[in-house]
């Protein structure tokens, strides 16, 4: 058995000074009945606990080291631009730069914002929505996460179901009374909704695909489907692809998919593994917000030098090296593979997958909810076991990078069959 005193220890006077002693709850492990394992560093493929652990990571920062970790361009470029100052709350060329990469890659992006994270780039995206249409609703799916802002906090999947909170103590009524849940790929439901509400939906949300109750993909025509509802009632199509953006392709989901939303969510690799993200989308949507506009939204380490940096070097290697896309969706097929081989279901979106410890079929929340999650805990411990590090929640992704070897896959396939059974 693999040595995990040290992270205990720490986890233990981590819990004194911090809620639950971690800063995200699914670092917790609480799912998986463990102690969380304290990271001491990253190479490649790999991560290292102060035990001295080493294992092949398939969580990968929950998605943003697409090209591993500490990738040399992007850890030099970032040095090197940390000599210069860390941030100054006042414009810089590298922001325009990489505003220019996420446009020209992006086709459903004419102008962007950068902001620090996903949360707050969803958010602000809906507040743009709102002002531009001038409505006040929204429609979410059940089991879609779009970060953890008041009016988004509702069957949200995620470590919401990790923990099993179906909502979020502390958020008013109020907040929710403008959030319209939809069910995932059941077009009906849809329909039913912009029936009763049409002329005060503002926007509907999506995760085109769904990562947050595990990895569901969108049924054949379901995500056409919400391209021409919305465009029939004048509400905005937002896509969050604050996982898919960068991941599925270099343009995204909606390159991926050939749909075409109003507004674009980024995160996670837009910034190359340091707090960025952005919103963007058509040029008369964007053009609402302040200073051009009467929507407000601000932030001091908005597009500083340091997160914007890594974010160009990445997007930069990317675009690039395109290739790389084919090479890390064939490695997942292989875990993939050895998933069903070992008598799981699994869903599988170019490099982002999940097995499931259900004999359904998953294709919504409540087909996710009727996964083992007592089946899953004792998978993820004889992974770690195995040195192989993976989400420790049965409702999150896999997620492969262009620094898994030929031998990380087939390694990791070899204890996937033996442990997933």
């Amino acid at each position: 058995m693999i040595s995990s005193a040290k992270s205990s220890a720490c986890f233990a006077e981590a819990k004194k000074y911090i809620p639950g002693g971690v800063n995200s709850p699914v670092r917790a492990f609480r799912s998986v009945g463990l102690d969380p394992r304290f990271i001491r560093k990253g190479k490649g493929s790999r991560i290292y606990d102060i035990d001295g652990n080493e294992y092949i990571d398939y969580v990968c920062s929950w998605g943003p080291c697409i090209l591993g970790h500490a990738y040399p361009p992007v850890i030099n470029a970032v040095k090197e631009v940390c000599e210069n100052g860390l941030t100054f709350g006042a414009p810089t060329e590298r922001e325009t730069e990489l505003a220019r990469l996420i446009i020209e890659a992006v086709p459903a992006i004419d102008r962007v914002r950068l902001v620090s994270s996903g949360t707050e780039a969803v958010m602000s995206a809906i507040r743009v929505a709102r002002g531009f249409t001038k409505r006040n609703k929204i429609i979410k799916f059940t089991g879609n996460y779009h970060g953890h802002s008041d009016g988004l906090l509702v069957k949200a999947g995620s470590g919401l179901l990790t923990e099993s909170i179906p909502d979020s103590g502390g958020v008013p009524e109020g907040y929710v009374a403008y959030t319209l849940l939809a069910d995932y790929n059941n077009e009906d439901s849809v329909k039913a909704l912009f029936d009763a509400e049409k002329d005060d939906i503002a926007a509907l949300i999506v995760e085109p695909v769904a990562a947050n109750m595990g990895v569901v993909p969108p049924k054949p025509g379901f995500l056409e489907f919400l391209r021409d509802i919305t465009e029939k009632n004048g509400s905005l199509l937002i896509f969050d692809e604050v996982i898919t953006g960068f991941r599925l392709s270099y343009g995204g989901a909606g390159e991926y998919f050939g749909v075409k939303p109003d507004m674009v969510t980024l995160g996670k690799i837009v910034g190359g593994g340091m707090p960025l993200a952005a919103y963007g989308g058509r040029a008369d949507v964007m053009g609402v917000i302040a200073p051009e506009g009467p929507v407000y939204q601000a932030g001091t380490l908005s597009g500083n030098p340091v997160a914007v940096t890594a974010g160009i070097e990445t997007l930069k290697a990317l675009k690039d090296n395109k290739e790389l896309y084919e090479s890390i969706d064939r490695k997942a097929a292989v875990l993939e593979k050895a998933f069903r081989d070992s008598g799981r279901t699994v869903n599988r979106v170019g490099s982002l997958l999940s097995a499931f410890f259900t004999d359904k079929e998953v294709t919504n929340y409540a087909t996710a909810l009727s996964s083992d999650t007592k089946a899953f805990a004792s998978y993820f411990g004889r992974m770690l076991e195995e040195g192989i590090y993976v989400a420790p929640s049965q409702f999150e992704a896999m997620f492969v990078s262009a620094a898994h070897t030929d031998e990380d896959i087939e390694r990791t396939a070899k204890a996937i069959q033996v442990c997933a059974k």
